[in-house]
This record gives structure tokens, C-alpha cells and sequence, in this order.
């Protein structure tokens, strides 16, 4: 019977940790926390819950930080659920049930329910993306910055039936500061790809992305926090075309280049080391 282990990125999730591993207890051989930096007592709070094992390493991306913490699983099997998620009763049984035999495919697929601040938003693309996180251990995921997802060598991927819960804001400063991090990462590998963006996509692609979430795909449904999240997806898609504009134009560091004050040579002081001094402004 293969053995699972549960991966779990962390920093900084007092608000989420312990209910994440709690989601998890029933189908675990082993709880790894790959942690990046905490300093609010996450970790503290994990030692004190047990059962875990820790790991920690300076974060540079999603995709950089999870592939360093795979090949450090002990089972065969990982599942890679993110402190923001919840591992239901429902998805529970289906693993395990799953792993009670040899599995058939060497990866395999799920879709979330989204909740924006306690509320559930079940409309639009929120919970429409296939994410592979139940895979053998020797599987990694595809190199880039942001909304990167596993690669599986053979092809062999299905299904499963039910969903993680993502709990993805329960703080508004902490959704958007996020945004801004993602909107970055996600610019910079548009710009390494050589995409770049003009006035018209910067005019219009952000209100099109309000419009398609909120009217063509019923998100109006979800009241008030649906409009609040198709607000700040339409602001997230903004951000992203401005930020690799951003790239390509910003001519500032140039300017100051070219306008800085060169550098003279002055006569020594004495009793001072100082032999050269930036001509002031």
C-alpha cells in the first residue's frame, strides 16, 4: 500500500496552519511544513499541535520553493495542500480509498471552492482551475515565478471527484498585498516570454476581465463578495498589464544614470582618509 505524504508551504499562517493540518491528520503517513521565514508564531504553534515534520529555506518562488521540498518527502506519494486550504472529509476518503492500491496514473488533478472572506463564491472561474496535487514524489513543477503546476513525465493524469477548500482572504490588506507580489512575479515572466503590452490592452483588458467574470459567468450571483472579488481580479489583471509595461518602458533608472553628478577628485584633508567626494547637487 503506497504511503502519502501531506506537503504544506507555510509563512506566516497562525490564522490557517492549524486548521490545515487538522484537514489532513486522517490521510497522512507524514506532515511536512516547508516553511520560508515565519516570525508570528506559526511555527511555534506546529511544534505545539506535533506531529509534523519541519523544514525551512529562504523563499524565492512557488514553483522554486516546492520542488526544493518534494525530493525531501519520505513516501512515494505527495499531496500538496497550501495553509490557505482544506483537505474535506469527502476528499479525504477518496485518497485514501485511492491509495489503498497501487495507483493507476502517476498524477492526478482537483478543483477548489473558493471563499473570499468567509464567504463562498460559486460562480465564475474561481474554482474552475485543474490543479495536479496528488503526484508521485519524482514529479516537479513547471519553472516560473507564479501559478506555476506539476508536470507529470508520463502523461498519466486523471480526476479526483471532490474538492480542497481554499480559503484565499481572511484579510482584505493581506489579499491585496498579495496581488501586487503575484502581479510581478506574473509580469516578469510574461516580459522573459517577450510579451509585451500597449494602451489599448492596458484600456481594455482589465474592464473585458470585470465584465466576463461578473456578467458572462454569473459571479452578480454571489451578491456583494462577488462584486467585491471581481473588482480586485479586474484590479489584479490591471496591475499585471501596467507592471510589464513597466518593464519594457520605464526609462527612470536611464534618466538617472545619464543625470548623475560625475565624481571629482578633491585634495586630500588633513588627518582625513577621504580622497574622493561626489560633486553635490
Amino acid at each position: 500500500m503506497p504511503r502519502l505524504t501531506v506537503l504544506i508551504p507555510c509563512k506566516d499562517e497562525r490564522r490557517n496552519i492549524l486548521a490545515c493540518i487538522e484537514s489532513v491528520r486522517a490521510i497522512a503517513d507524514e506532515i511536512l511544513i516547508a516553511d520560508s521565514g515565519s516570525t508570528d508564531g506559526s511555527l511555534e504553534m506546529i511544534r505545539a499541535a506535533g506531529g509534523c515534520r519541519i523544514i525551512e529555506r529562504e523563499y524565492v518562488n512557488s514553483a522554486d520553493f516546492k520542488n526544493w521540498a518534494i525530493p525531501q518527502a519520505k513516501h512515494e506519494w505527495v499531496l500538496v495542500v497550501d495553509a490557505d486550504e482544506r483537505v474535506t472529509p469527502a476528499l479525504a476518503a477518496e485518497i485514501k480509498t485511492l491509495l489503498a492500491s497501487e495507483p493507476a496514473q502517476d498524477g492526478y488533478w482537483l478543483r477548489r471552492d473558493f471563499f473570499f472572506l468567509g464567504h463562498q463564491v460559486k460562480h465564475g472561474c474561481f474554482d474552475t482551475a485543474k490543479l495536479t496535487r496528488l503526484f508521485r514524489r519524482d514529479c516537479r513543477y513547471a519553472v516560473r515565478r507564479v501559478h506555476s503546476d506539476i508536470v507529470v513525465p508520463s502523461g498519466k493524469i486523471a480526476p479526483l471527484t471532490h474538492r480542497l477548500q481554499h480559503f484565499t482572504a481572511n484579510d482584505l490588506g493581506h489579499f491585496v498585498d498579495r496581488q501586487h507580489r503575484y502581479a510581478n512575479w506574473s509580469a516578469e515572466d510574461s516580459f522573459e516570454k517577450g510579451k509585451r503590452v500597449g494602451i489599448l490592452k492596458m484600456l481594455t483588458h482589465a474592464p473585458l476581465r470585470f465584465l466576463q467574470n461578473y456578467i458572462f459567468r454569473g459571479v452578480f450571483l454571489d451578491g456583494a463578495p462577488g462584486l467585491v472579488v471581481c473588482g480586485l481580479m479586474a484590479y489584479y489583471t490591471f496591475l499585471k498589464d501596467i507592471k510589464l509595461w513597466a518593464l519594457a518602458n520605464d526609462r527612470s533608472a536611464d534618466a538617472e544614470q545619464i543625470h548623475a553628478p560625475p565624481a571629482v577628485e578633491v585634495p586630500a584633508l588633513a588627518g582625513s582618509s577621504a580622497t574622493r567626494l561626489s560633486k553635490a547637487a
